[in-house]
């Protein structure tokens, strides 16, 4: 019997195992490790999506880190409008630190490209773009997705 999960009154069927997701998130966790070693970075979640995979990863990881998030919205029922708004912004200085933006999904980049420009305004030491899904056929933009 096929898996499928029901969230309100859509159904899904399972395209990846629990399992390979896991698997997936440990090596995101490996590379993150060793390029952060001995540093602490700031995870920068995107919320919602992002709020489960950002708390596996940080499970995974070796270095002590701190965490925030933010929220946009481009979306308009399941479409992407793509205007982007930010709902939900950082609360606190990030001038010289090194910022990890973790996106459960990139598709088009819109929010991505947005979340960049603001947080280059705020003078960070690096921004890398860390994602547990990318859709690159549909990505409209040059920034590396690193992670």
């Amino acid at each position: 019997m096929e898996n499928r999960i029901k969230l309100l009154d859509k159904t899904f069927r399972v395209m990846i195992p629990a399992e390979e997701i896991d698997k997936a998130v440990s090596r995101v966790a490996d590379q993150l490790n060793e390029r952060f070693e001995g540093r602490t970075p700031i995870f920068l979640g995107v919320l919602s999506g992002s709020f489960l995979f950002l708390s596996d990863l940080v499970r995974k990881v070796d270095f002590h880190s701190q965490g925030a998030f933010v929220k946009l919205s481009s979306y308009d029922g399941t479409s992407s409008t793509g205007n982007v708004k930010m709902k939900l912004g950082i609360g606190f200085d990030i001038e010289g630190r090194d910022i990890i933006i973790v996106e459960d999904i990139v598709e088009t980049g819109h929010s991505i490209n947005h979340m960049i420009n603001y947080i280059k305004s705020l003078n960070p030491n690096s921004v890398e773009i860390c994602t547990l899904f990318f859709k690159p056929e549909k990505y409209h933009y040059e920034l590396p997705i690193k992670y």
